[in-house]
């Protein structure tokens, strides 16, 4: 034994032996690295399909090639097809085929001409990845590495990595592609006919060109068919039938059902490195079709006055996932409608759709009840002089109403209430990524369209607001705060959530803000869509910019969310342009498609608490509220305001006057609660509401200064910046000042910088030509009560 080791080491220290195990050894590292990971490095199109696989849309790859992402599942027709047609000893060589290389040599020697190339499948595999040259040294070249790609790969691998990058002719590259361009339909759609012209065209890509080499790719593909009856793989009946289809003709158009999608995709690949530029998106391709149509129907209306985009998001409110995404209609051959902006994603002005996140806010902090009476009144903070849609003040107006009808002034002043930081930090944390100046910046016009949102995170964050009603009570009333998130366009898997005992907004007061967008009227049905046992529940806000630049509509049910946009991509406004007039159609209509059900939501009895309410203020009662009601509201209506209305008056006998113990006797006073609003609230809310009683006048021998001020100055208010413009002729215009009081007939008698200026009676209203600079306008009345404000004109 010790005998045969030592001649063996003897040997090795001979120097021929010493080579030979070098060049054995350079060699397998040779084999072994042979191969470029990856093998290949082609760009690729970027592709999207819908949540079944559905082509919805793809994009030329960078080298001008149309080349989809490789896919590791190759149909079984294609796999026997290229077998059969290429290579049938491929499921047992390794990597080359000794026979199949000697009859090559022999037909090349017999012809004096290169005939065959007796490569094999995953030979070509190789001279697809190198692109070689065929020349001897190449060929032995491509046999070594195709040894070495069968130790690496599967044989299903190398058929998938032939199937992905084998040239179909023109442009096309890879099978995927080719059925789309070629049939307009999946690789596992296609018939055995259509598979084997597939099958057939790698291995001469020139057949498919439109009116040339026709007769000889129909040849080919019939002659492939017969093989496969030959293999016992299909019956003459079926190859009968195949050869009767047409073979392919010039390339097909493909599919564009969501072409902003495909372009955001490309964009969010590029910025985050996906890797893969093939997704397999959440959208619901028959969904896509049905809403592209509507906006392009809705288009072709619009555009007659000048309104040239419109745009749609379908959500389904548990996962956030996007059923539909429409960026804008899809008029590439027309610039001047800049189709290509996605406007789905593109920042404008919201109008006022921002509205229900305050109003569910300030429920949620107590600081209203659902239906608390909000000022309706002429306002003026500062230079910001807000004013509702209809230029109408209600004087006083439920919350909910509020809400439902959209007005701007009782808005403005819950936010006044709320504070712009805490509502621009509420709106952060919904998803809003837009607003990224500090809230002074927005200051109070953010509620009204002040700032800038996309229609993507807006919808998000109405599905929010549903999917954390859906889950409160599935939760056993706790909240997952995964539940406030941006939409996604790709399928998203569930995970077990993390649940808290309170949530950033609570579960009633999003109930009673969905209850109110409920109420609002639909475009064309005059309130009588309730009536119908078969119209779905919906909860919907419009918003309008300023300039009728912008029109929204966003609708939620327990299942959906839509949102529409309608307007111009380069900001004209346009005359009529509303979101309740061109956007709200086009939402209902796209709720038409999806599934009619009259669910609703489930109210929240855990965060729900029965308090008294006042009947006429909807805040809670208080002790001198004598008609109220026991209502359900959230929780935090508990720390919410005693109704500041009621209050007790006292009259004599005939309840002609108010008095007080100064004039008459206490056994001859009557006392009587009365709900009484502020002079300025009164002034506009009696004139709406027949039930209002103005509170009777104090008799001339009484004192009522214990009773408070029955005069106050609408406009201006006390600080307010007035800018007068110049009227046509470049004279000064005149700024009307205006004040309410609440005795009938009564004189006001007006002073500005302690000069009188003029007198009213019964419509208080004066309009006056102050100069540049601070002013203090005065206010006396006929029984002396004085009301006075300041206030600074500017020059510019």
């Amino acid at each position: 034994m010790e005998a045969g080791l030592s001649r063996i080491g003897q040997r090795l220290k001979k120097p021929k032996v010493i080579i030979f195990l070098l060049i054995f050894f350079a060699l397998g590292l040779l084999f072994w690295f042979c191969l470029p990971n990856p093998l290949f490095r082609s760009p690729t199109s970027y592709v999207i399909d819908d949540a079944n696989g559905q082509l919805l849309g793809a994009s030329i790859a960078t080298d001008g090639q149309w080349r989809f992402p490789p896919t590791a599942e190759v149909p079984d027709k294609f796999a026997k097809c290229i077998i059969a047609f290429e290579d049938k000893r491929f499921m047992h060589h390794p990597g080359f085929d000794v026979l199949a290389i000697g009859r090559a040599i022999k037909q090349n020697l017999r012809s004096k001409k290169v005939e065959s190339g007796g490569s094999t499948i995953t030979m070509q595999v190789i001279r697809m990845a190198t692109k070689d040259k065929r020349t001897f040294w190449n060929k032995a070249k491509e046999l070594f590495m195709a040894a070495r790609l069968e130790c690496r790969c599967k044989k299903s691998q190398i058929l998938s990595l032939y199937a992905s990058n084998a040239p179909f002719g023109s442009n096309v590259v890879g099978l995927d592609a080719a059925c789309w361009r070629y049939y307009g339909r999946n690789p596992d759609k296609l018939s055995w006919g259509e598979m084997a012209a597939m099958a057939v065209l790698p291995n001469s890509p020139s057949l498919v060109n439109p009116g040339k080499n026709r007769n000889i790719l129909l040849r080919k593909r019939n002659e492939l068919l017969d093989k496969l009856v030959q293999q016992g793989i299909i019956d003459a009946t079926t190859a009968s039938l195949a050869k009767l289809e047409p073979v392919p003709d010039k390339p097909l158009p493909l599919p564009q059902l969501a072409p902003h999608l495909l372009e955001r995709f490309k964009t969010d690949s590029q910025r985050e490195d996906y890797g893969d530029t093939r997704i397999k998106t959440s959208i619901r391709a028959g969904l896509q079709r049905q809403v592209n149509q509507i906006l392009e129907r809705h288009h072709q209306t619009l555009k007659a006055n000048d309104i040239n985009n419109i745009a749609a998001v379908v959500l389904d409110v548990e996962t956030g996932e996007t059923l539909a995404y429409a960026g804008n209609i899809s008029h590439p051959e027309d610039s001047t409608m800049q189709s290509d902006v996605d406007v789905v994603n593109a920042p404008r002005s919201p109008g006022s759709t921002l509205k229900p996140l305050l109003y569910a806010a300030a429920m949620h902090e107590g600081l209203i009840l659902p239906n608390s009476l909000l000022p309706d009144i002429p306002t003026q903070i500062l230079s910001f002089h807000p004013k509702n849609f209809d230029l109408v003040y209600d004087g006083a107006v439920p919350a909910s109403q509020a809400l439902a009808r959209s007005l701007n002034v009782p808005a403005v002043r819950l936010l006044q209430q709320y504070k712009t930081d805490r509502f621009c930090d509420l709106l952060h944390k919904v998803g809003i990524t837009t607003l990224t100046k500090p809230a002074d910046h927005y200051g109070l016009s953010l509620i009204l369209g002040g700032g800038e949102n996309t229609l993507w995170e807006l919808s998000g964050a109405y599905a929010d607001m549903a999917r954390v009603l859906n889950h409160y009570n599935k939760y056993n009333g706790k909240y997952d705060p995964t539940d406030y998130h941006n939409p996604v366009y790709s399928a998203v898997s569930g995970s077990k959530p993390d649940l808290q005992k309170s949530g950033l907004l609570d579960a009633a007061s999003i109930y009673y803000t969905l209850q109110a967008m409920e109420e609002v009227m639909r475009p064309g049905e005059e309130m009588l869509w309730g009536q119908f046992t078969s119209t779905q529940r919906i909860a919907w806000k419009t918003g309008t910019s300023f300039g009728f630049r912008d029109g929204w509509a966003i609708g939620i049910t327990p299942k959906y969310v839509v949102g529409v946009w309608v307007g111009n991509t380069d900001g004209e406004g346009r005359p009529g342009l509303t979101g309740i007039n061109t956007a709200a159609p086009a939402l209902f209509e796209i709720f038409r498609l999806l599934p009619v059900t009259r669910e609703w939501f489930d109210m929240p009895m855990g965060e729900m608490v029965k308090i008294k309410v006042c009947k006429q203020s909807g805040y809670r009662a208080g002790e001198y509220c004598d008609d109220t009601d026991e209502e359900y509201v959230p929780k935090s209506g508990l720390n919410a305001p005693v109704c500041p209305y009621h209050q007790v008056v006292h009259l004599s006998t005939d309840g002609k006057w108010q008095v007080t113990g100064n004039c008459v006797p206490p056994n001859q006073i009557v006392n009587k609660s009365w709900f009484v609003l502020p002079p300025s609230m009164e002034y506009y809310y009696r004139a709406k509401s027949y039930a209002y009683h103005v509170l009777p006048p104090f008799r001339r021998d009484c004192l009522q200064g214990e009773r408070g001020n029955p005069m106050e100055i609408i406009y201006p208010k006390e600080g307010a910046k007035i800018y007068v413009p110049l009227e046509a002729d470049g004279s000064r215009g005149r700024v009307v000042f205006n004040a309410a009081h609440r005795q009938n007939g009564i004189k006001i008698f007006w002073h500005l910088d302690d000069d009188y200026v003029g007198e009213t009676k019964d419509f208080h209203q004066l309009a006056l030509n102050p100069p540049p600079g601070k002013h203090i306008l005065t206010l006396v009345d006929g029984d002396g009560n004085t009301a006075h404000v300041g206030f600074e004109v500017l020059a510019k």
